[in-house]
């Protein structure tokens, strides 16, 4: 099927309000129809940190420990573990019985390459690989640790929901580079992806795999627990234009609508068969994050001007005029978890001043360099900041260049260290995870290491930022993180790795007739339907 053939169909049926085929009536009782907020660019998990690819991921692969609602690790893919030599020695018993989607056994060695892939790229996960020694599978079912120094979060960063995620994947495929993508998507999760059936930019389907172990105890609860697929299939459609998505989830031809544009989320609450909540506690994270390697934005002191220039409240009533759905101020963590503070937060909370920002601009040396500012048209939220970061680096005198485009392609170009002559870039709206911020450990683009591995783009280099990382992960207790946390916020704010620009909460829209959807991201176990 073609992509054009498959739009107009979805835009007819949701537009038109037609009935739907007899076909289709059958299949709603056993299939899942799902909007994603945006296409399913990449299939790799190890990849693509992008939130859409860890939404697939989940559903075709699985993790050797899950988090649930209250952020506790417990074993998901393993059985349990035990730990020796005063921490330093792990073993990770992995369960009888899994299955990898083509039939071959899940093994201790497939685990082992899939660890050392992932942590090429994750940065919790290149903590974790410094303090190891040895990372062995001594027999098909025992995964070996033998560290250096304890890690006491080993499970956790094995664990972790933030991208990039600790997905397991047979020993042939986690060989691939892990900055390559795998040449085929064979997990051991719930879901089996079907290739035969993507269409690249609006269709991707997936089946209920039969072999599929679930855990036997526990309660379903975000990444934890047992993984009940009750659905024989489930079809993701790409629907880029808001209101068609509004209508095909109002007419009943599509059961999920990921994350409705803010502006049309009063007409879905205003329907009786809708339900429309939040289920990310976490919330959304919207920053501008610069490219450190090019000018302008290599100098931090251009950097610290766009930050006082920026007014956190302008950017948010672009996104929603829904207060309710903000939270500000946004400094370096998650407001309302353990390692917020308001240490340092005087470049985003002093009163607004253009006059002097345009100075601290002009005394950094500020040349007239072209700025290329890239936004994302299929994520609204991040269309908007867009808007309000081109006008307000326009007002500083900055010499923009506004790229809006898609965000596969902001993707793409965002991984250029080339100038801007050459098509990289200068800065671009991202939007994250409020879970991307809760820790040191887990946070993306709190980092300092310039080019190094794991370092995401941006590439920003802050020797004291990465030292306060490692104390971070050597302290002693909570207060100890805490303290170390606040003193990396008022450093992050004089090197400027990124510039925060506001939280926000995120609803998702279904149809009342799923029941079991779970809090978190989307989910696709438990989930079932109404006779």
């Amino acid at each position: 099927m073609k992509r054009r053939t498959l739009l107009s169909l979805t835009t007819g049926l949701a537009t038109a309000g037609l009935a739907a085929p007899a076909t289709v009536r059958a299949q709603s009782r056993t299939t899942l129809r799902y909007i994603p907020p945006v296409d399913l660019g990449f299939l790799d998990p190890h990849f693509s940190s992008a939130w859409v690819t860890r939404n697939h991921a989940y559903m075709v692969f699985d993790t050797l420990y899950g988090q649930n609602g209250s952020f506790e690790t417990s074993p998901q893919m393993a059985e349990g573990h035990t730990v020796e030599d005063d921490g330093k020695l792990w073993r990770i018993r992995l369960r009888e019985g899994l299955l990898w989607h083509d039939g071959e056994r899940v093994l201790a060695r497939d685990c082992v390459a899939s660890i050392r892939r992932w942590a090429s790229r994750d940065a919790y996960g290149g903590t974790l690989m410094a303090a190891t020694a040895e990372l062995s599978a001594p027999d098909d079912r025992t995964i070996q640790f033998r560290l250096k120094r304890p890690f006491p979060s080993l499970p956790a960063a094995l664990g972790k929901v933030p991208t990039f995620t600790c997905m397991m994947m047979p020993e042939r495929l986690a060989q691939t580079d892990a900055f390559k993508q795998i040449p085929e998507v064979i997990g051991s999760g719930p879901y089996r992806f079907l290739p035969g059936e993507r269409v690249a930019g609006a269709h991707n389907a997936y089946e209920r795999f039969t072999g599929y172990k679930p855990r036997e105890t526990g309660t379903p609860d975000w990444t934890a627990g047992p993984k009940m697929a009750h659905f024989d299939r489930v079809e993701w459609t790409t629907i880029p234009d808001a209101a068609t998505a509004s209508a095909a989830l109002a007419s009943g031809q599509q059961d999920w609508w990921d994350s409705p544009a803010l502006d049309l989320v009063p007409q879905l609450r205003a329907r009786a068969d809708v339900s429309v909540r939040v289920t990310d506690i976490g919330g959304a994270t919207l920053l501008l994050r610069p490219n450190c390697l090019q000018a302008p934005f290599n100098n931090p002191a251009i950097r610290r001007a766009v930050l006082w220039a920026m007014e956190q409240s302008e950017f948010m009533q672009a996104v929603t005029s829904d207060a309710a759905m903000v939270n500000l101020p946004l400094g370096m963590f998650t407001p309302g978890t353990a390692m917020a503070s308001t240490a340092g937060l005087e470049p985003i909370t002093a009163p607004r001043d253009l006059a002097r920002a345009k100075r601290m601009l002009a005394e950094a040396g500020y040349k007239g360099e072209r700025v290329v500012l890239m936004a994302a048209l299929d994520y609204p939220a991040m269309k908007a900041a867009g808007d309000v970061a081109a006008d307000l680096l326009q007002k500083l005198g900055m010499n923009v260049d506004y790229v809006v485009t898609d965000w596969g392609t902001v993707l793409q170009r965002r991984a250029k260290t080339d100038a801007v002559e050459q098509g990289g870039w200068s800065i671009y709206v991202n939007m994250q995870a409020g879970l991307d911020w809760l820790s040191p450990a887990v946070h993306p683009s709190l980092r300092g290491m310039g080019t190094g591995p794991g370092s995401a783009p941006g590439w920003p280099t802050s020797p004291r930022l990465e030292e306060l990382r490692t104390a971070w992960f050597d302290a002693p207790d909570l207060a100890a993180q805490q303290r170390i946390s606040a003193e990396m916020q008022v450093q992050a704010f004089q090197d400027v790795p990124y510039m925060p620009v506001g939280q926000f909460f995120q609803p998702t829209a279904y149809r009342k007739s799923l029941r079991g959807v779970l809090n978190g991201f989307a989910t696709f176990w438990n989930v079932s339907r109404d006779a």
